[in-house]
């Protein structure tokens, strides 16, 4: 500690050591155990928080941490990453330059694919050494780094990175939000540090003042109340006013206030002015401020520092605690504060300052009717939309309210807040704002606009019916121009696409097209493609659908996934495989889409195991953007491969989980999945009446064959209604089937599930093997498997064993290929009925925790992890997302009940050669 008239940054650290041994055992933890862990240190300001974290610091530096720590700022928390990019910028071995991390923050418009290049970076120095990222004052982060710290944590967690957060107690607040995200998935240490005890501040008081504090001082002391910031600030000033022999020194007032009364007028107003900036500020910004010259203030700018009031860095001025920057700010009355803060907004605009920057002083400086302050919060939208779109919307709202409904201008930006709030996922709040700015009466043009504006959320949230009823509104007042025509028109396409009559949807969207081209307008344009490709989908159309969505993404490369499903819609899965890897090289920005697109890929193909995984990525990425678009249709699958593989208690899962999401989205498509899911339950629990009910269900919603996700499944839903004793509903499949083949000739997949299905429904065992020998020539093993099992089963029921027999061998052989384990089995006591037995079982029940409960790709994974791999490497050989990756990563670490990187290298070292 220090002596008299020495540094007093550590005497926070007086009584202390219990908390810092806390800490420090993190730290060692971390770097032995290679796994990661968080600690929140918490409390009040001035209680020691930054002393302590500097002293962890301290210790991980000479443990041989790499370290990054920064520090965010109450007036600078609107700005995307700011708080974040001073860990990783800043420190010993700075994580990424500065060009390269302005380059990530720049050039992508995607929170994930931004939060992926930064976990690669932590992750590969990570692999050299041990890492810490602090921050301080993370009550004060920006919303882009509290996602990403709510994130990374988790995505990191199998590497020795340790978390060090501090802050102020806030129950909800930012703190609380990142630690609940990584509670349970690594170790977390919350460090509550309350007032020290008066032994420790009488520690204090003798390293500062270099003797032991007598009575008098012990008494003044008392006024601090444990908060170490107080007490040194009031054993500075004793020290300072050694010859005085009043009881309490000229100038002290307990706390920190007082301090302040000695300056000289020019250096309050000039603290005043950088109080009003925020606890960093620049010089020449606090004195245009004062309207005067910066030369002017060097005086003030010395008596500042020399006071202890303010650190010069050379680049910045820092108020030294942020106590100290408050009793400052207060000191100003709250309308000149809203002056400050205006003309800081205009001064730092004027500057040359990007208008994010001045965000904060308009939030707290404007009033309404401010037409300049409402415009830079619209840029200041714009700018940060593409990775904090929660941010600008709530920027938008702001500018709304700044905006008297008597102005014009009140609907332009209405239109851009609907349009900004469902970009955000909020699409409960765009169709009430809507609403409030229709109720006022617009002119008929921007009626049409709003109306337009109201598109995207009324979709997203499923209600087509009243989206077509708006549109419909809107284009029958004919006050819209041609653009906006357009849109509306489009918009009616897309409501349409859900209609019964797709005759009639796809000559709307025809001319939805033309109008769009004719008007020039490139949104119109793509929401009467995507428009024509859902109805053509949504007919069965597959060749057409292609058509429409290749045209689509020429115009949008975002909409790539849907091209690439497009193609595996036609049997194309080697065009749908290079389009994938074409998205992922590139990083496109709807990356969950894309895992979408890659579990489907892989379902088609057989590969159960990754489609899984990609399935559950894809849910994983659309929460993290709160935007649910698939989330049932992939439940619901993964419930069904849960099925084919013997896993009941996973498949009970998801159908819980699946039925949730159809409450939240409860659109035809997502019914009919959920019912049919239903059905395989009732199916797998011998319930053949309640699978005649739910396929029932499912052709009420609408014919069984619109659904893309359930077509191929036609073979298993006839069987299912014969079993249930329906023949009409296996006809009405069955015809559903032949009339999708007709649509798609030169589709495999399409020309022999018609075929299985008039084999099944007529007892026919030409159909069937024709169905087979079709099916056979296409991609999809799981559809082949099921025409030749049910071949085998029909020649078995024709008392044609030695026909039956290769037909199910091939359907077993197959279906135990792609990991359907319990689907193998059953074929397999086909064969055995047939009289063939087998030299060892067709599906042995893996295991649930082990090496031998890993899947071949968590295997390929965990091989290559244990190498050195970083899962953005990994991910490069293997083709695939280094989300994809995290998936199957996270599943290795859970069945091997391992937590880190370097147990995993010495299990997977110490495993028998192959």
């Amino acid at each position: 500690m220090a002596g008299a008239g020495g540094p007093l940054s550590r005497s926070g650290l007086r009584g202390r050591e219990q908390e810092l041994g806390q800490i420090e055992a993190l730290v060692t933890s971390v770097a032995r155990t290679g796994s990661s862990g968080l600690a929140l240190i918490r409390g009040e300001p001035g209680i020691g928080k930054t002393t302590l974290l500097a002293a962890a610091v301290s210790t991980a530096r000479q443990s041989g941490y790499s370290v990054g720590v920064g520090k965010a700022d109450e007036l600078h928390h609107i700005v995307p990453l700011s708080s974040l990019a001073a860990c990783v910028l800043h420190g010993d071995r700075p994580l990424l330059s500065a060009g390269t991390f302005a380059d990530i923050a720049r050039n992508h418009d995607q929170r994930i694919w931004l939060l992926e290049r930064l976990a690669e970076a932590i992750e590969a120095r990570a692999g050299n050494m041990p890492v810490l990222i602090g921050l301080d004052d993370v009550q004060w982060a920006d919303p882009l780094s509290r996602f990403a710290l709510r994130q990374l944590p988790l995505r990191l967690r199998t590497s020795p990175v340790l978390w060090l957060l501090a802050g102020r107690r806030e129950p909800a607040g930012p703190a609380e939000e990142i630690v609940e995200a990584a509670r349970g998935s690594l170790p977390v240490a919350t460090v509550a540090l309350g007032p020290l005890s008066g032994a420790a501040i009488a520690q204090l008081a003798g390293d500062t003042l270099g003797t032991a504090a007598d009575e008098r001082i012990r008494d003044l002391l008392d006024g601090a109340g444990g908060n170490p910031f107080l007490a040194v600030e009031m054993l500075a000033a004793l020290r300072d006013a050694e010859s005085s022999d009043d009881l309490v020194p000229r100038g002290l007032v307990v706390g920190v206030r007082g301090r302040l009364r000695s300056l000289q007028a020019d250096t309050l107003r000039f603290l005043q002015m950088g109080a009003v900036l925020g606890r960093r500020f620049g010089f020449h910004d606090a004195a245009a401020l004062c309207g005067r010259p910066a030369a002017a203030l060097i005086n003030a700018l010395e008596e500042a520092v020399g006071a202890g009031i303010l650190d010069d860095d050379g680049d910045h001025l820092v108020f030294r605690h942020d106590l100290l920057r408050q009793a400052v700010y207060v000191d100003i009355s709250p309308s000149a504060r809203k002056a400050l803060h205006r003309e800081a907004a205009r001064g730092l605009v004027a500057a040359g300052r990007p208008p994010v920057d001045a965000v904060s002083h308009i939030l707290r400086g404007s009033a309404p009717g401010d037409e300049e302050a409402v415009s830079l919060l619209r840029r200041a939208a714009e700018d940060v939309l593409p990775v904090t779109p929660g941010l600008a919307a709530d920027l938008m709202t702001h500018a709304l309210e700044l905006v008297p409904s008597a102005r014009p201008l009140r609907y332009a930006v209405g239109e851009q807040t609907i349009l900004f709030l469902t970009r955000a996922g909020r699409n409960g709040e765009a169709v009430s704002t809507g609403d409030r700015l229709l109720a006022e009466r617009p002119p008929l043009e921007e009626f049409s606009r709003l109306q337009a504006g109201l598109g995207g959320a009324l979709w997203n949230m499923d209600r087509a019916a009243e989206l077509r009823r708006r549109a419909e509104a809107a284009l029958a007042t004919a006050g819209a121009v041609p653009r906006i025509t357009a849109r509306l028109t489009a918009l009616r396409t897309l409501a349409l696409s859900r209609d019964h009559d797709l005759v009639a949807a796809r000559e709307a969207g025809e001319a939805a097209l033309r109008a769009a081209v004719q008007a020039g307008d490139r949104d119109a344009h793509t929401l009467a493609l995507s428009g024509l490709g859902e109805i053509a989908q949504n007919a069965g159309e597959n060749a057409l659908a292609l058509d429409r969505f290749a045209a689509l993404s020429a115009l949008d490369s975002a909409f790539l996934p849907e091209e690439i499903i497009a193609h595996l819609h036609v049997d194309d899965f080697d065009a749908g495989g290079r389009l994938l890897l074409e998205a992922t090289e590139a990083g496109t920005t709807r990356q969950a889409m894309l895992s979408w697109a890659q579990g489907q890929h892989d379902l088609g193909l057989g590969r159960l195991d990754d489609a899984d995984a990609a399935f559950a990525t894809m849910e994983h990425l659309e929460n993290e953007v709160n935007a649910p678009v698939q989330q049932v249709n992939g439940r619901v699958i993964r419930s069904w491969i849960a099925l084919l593989c013997g896993d009941r208690d996973a498949a009970r899962l998801h159908l819980a989980a699946a039925r949730e999401g159809l409450e939240a989205k409860p659109n035809p498509g997502n019914t009919a999945a959920m019912r049919f899911l239903e059905a395989l339950h009732a199916d797998a629990d011998g319930d053949p009446g309640l699978c005649v009910d739910r396929i029932r269900q499912v052709e009420r919603v609408g014919p069984f064959m619109r659904w893309r996700v359930l077509r191929d499944w036609a073979g298993p839903a006839i069987r299912m209604a014969l079993n249930g004793a329906d023949e009409e509903l296996a006809g009405e499949l069955a015809a559903q089937a032949a009339a999708h083949a007709e649509r798609n000739p030169s589709v495999p997949t399409a020309t022999g599930v018609a075929a299985h299905a008039r084999g099944l429904v007529e007892n026919d065992l030409t159909a069937l093997q024709r169905a087979v020998e079709v099916l056979d020539s296409g991609p999809r093993p799981l559809v082949r498997a099921a025409a030749a099992a049910d071949l085998g089963r029909t020649f078995l029921a024709a008392g044609r064993a030695h026909r039956a027999v290769p037909a199910l061998t091939h359907a077993r052989d197959t279906l135990a290929a792609t990991g359907a384990r319990a689907a193998a089995t059953l074929v397999q006591r086909d064969l055995e009925k047939a009289g063939v037995g087998s030299r060892k079982p067709a599906a042995v029940q893996r295991p649930v925790q082990g090496w031998e409960a890993l899947t071949a790709s968590e295997r390929k994974i965990a091989r290559l992890v244990a190498q050195g791999h970083t899962n953005r490497s990994a991910a490069d050989l293997l083709v695939i997302s280094p989300h994809t990756v995290n998936t199957h990563l996270t599943s290795v670490f859970r069945k091997l009940s391992i937590n880190s990187r370097v147990q995993l290298a010495n299990l997977v070292t110490a495993l028998p050669g192959d």
